[in-house]
């Protein structure tokens, strides 16, 4: 898996979906839902840029592929369930979606804890 190559593509798509919330969204959702919209870009932004770094320290030989593997896994997972909720949320107002944010949240938790346990060694 190019795990650099999906990261500069969701760092695109964090870029993408913020200007569009900044200037297609303004003035179209109340500002709850501009807050949880901004907070779902934020955290796909941090944990792309965070799915990079992991991608290059795996190439730099600073992790195994497999831990490499197993914590940009658990990014993507995080980026898809915790911000695309929120997108979601945000833009539906569909309160349900809220329960799936917290899986996402424990996915980025499992990868920083993987990630750290990993540097352990």
């Amino acid at each position: 898996m190019n795990w650099s190559a999906i990261a500069a593509v969701l760092l695109c798509l964090a870029v993408m979906l913020g200007a569009f919330g900044a200037h297609g969204l303004r003035g179209r959702l109340d500002a709850s839902s501009m807050s949880i919209y901004e907070t779902a870009v934020m955290y796909h932004f941090f944990h792309a840029l965070g799915l990079l770094i992991v991608s290059i320290l795996t190439r730099m030989g600073a992790l195994t592929a497999s831990a490499g593997s197993w914590v940009c896994w658990l990014l993507v997972a995080g980026i898809l369930l915790f911000s695309g909720s929120l997108y979601l949320l945000a833009v539906t107002g569909v309160g349900i979606l809220g329960a799936i944010t917290p899986l996402g949240g424990l996915s980025f938790i499992a990868a920083w804890i993987v990630l750290a346990f990993t540097f352990q060694k």
